[in-house]
């Protein structure tokens, strides 16, 4: 049996059409750094749908859609559109801005957006945007490696400090087990299709922490069952935070707030 015991859950909060399940600061994300927030969206989004000019500094966001894709422009001089299950990382170190809006492909959409918090050497670094392609993301199933190194294959997207992000897909009464790398010491999983047994507890459309440590645990889909996994070293550096940024210290954050006002493209103003 593994030790794996679920130490915290949410469901998060419905903000229009986004849930979000973490948020910079709060308990979870104090949890789960360097994970600091994870928006989901799960239901009828219009084609258009805008997130228009916005900025960030001192952390890196990896947004993926299943079902839609996304165009995106931003003041790292990169324009253009991902098509659904690709990815767009944006490290926005020192500061940049970026937009993006939404066009589907059914009815409804099922799409994240996650943040990580970036160590000191990089959260005043310089921008950096990557779009990966649906077959450039590695499949090892049942899993989708949106992130990291897992098995013999590695993401093309180089990360910021030693972590996982998994989408993993598992028919009904599949059992996988999940066995963290070396030095692991951070695990969340959030089902958001179906139900499955998570260290021998249901979870059904909620994200839950395991308790610190690099043990197995063991996942059953009850129904087919589909969830995301990230999986890292504790980022052991407070969150300091602003209204788009998240630093290690007021000084990082000033200096991130003059990267982005420096970055500011004329369209936004």
């Amino acid at each position: 049996m593994n030790g794996r015991r679920i130490v915290a859950r949410t469901r998060g909060q419905q903000h229009g059409f986004i849930r979000r399940l973490v948020s910079p600061g709060d308990p979870i994300s104090e949890r789960i750094k360097p994970f600091v927030f994870l928006d989901g969206i799960a239901g009828p989004v219009a084609s258009g749908t805008g997130f228009g000019w916005h900025p960030h500094s001192g952390i890196a966001t990896l947004t993926y859609a299943l079902d839609a894709d996304v165009a995106y422009e931003d003041t790292a001089g990169q324009q253009g559109v991902v098509h659904a299950t690709g990815l767009e990382w944006m490290r926005a170190g020192g500061g940049t801005w970026h937009q993006g809006s939404i066009h589907p492909h059914s009815a409804t959409v099922t799409a994240f957006q996650l943040w990580l918090a970036l160590p000191p050497e990089l959260e005043n670094g310089p921008a950096e945007g990557i779009y990966v392609a649906p077959e450039a993301v590695p499949q090892l199933e049942p899993v989708r490696l949106l992130l990291g190194h897992y098995g013999e294959s590695s993401n093309p997207i180089p990360t910021p400090s030693p972590l996982l992000y998994l989408d993993v897909e598992l028919a009904a009464g599949q059992t996988w087990s999940f066995l963290p790398p070396r030095g692991h010491n951070v695990t969340w999983i959030y089902v958001y299709r179906g139900q499955a047994q998570v260290g021998g507890e249901a979870v059904g459309d909620e994200l839950v922490v395991l308790a610190p440590g690099d043990g197995a645990v063991a996942i059953t889909a009850l129904p087919p069952a589909r969830l995301l996994l990230g999986s890292g070293v504790q980022h052991n550096h407070p969150l300091v935070l602003g209204s788009h940024s998240v630093h290690t210290s007021r000084e990082a954050l000033a200096r991130g707030l003059q990267g982005i006002a420096a970055s500011q493209p004329a369209t936004s103003a």
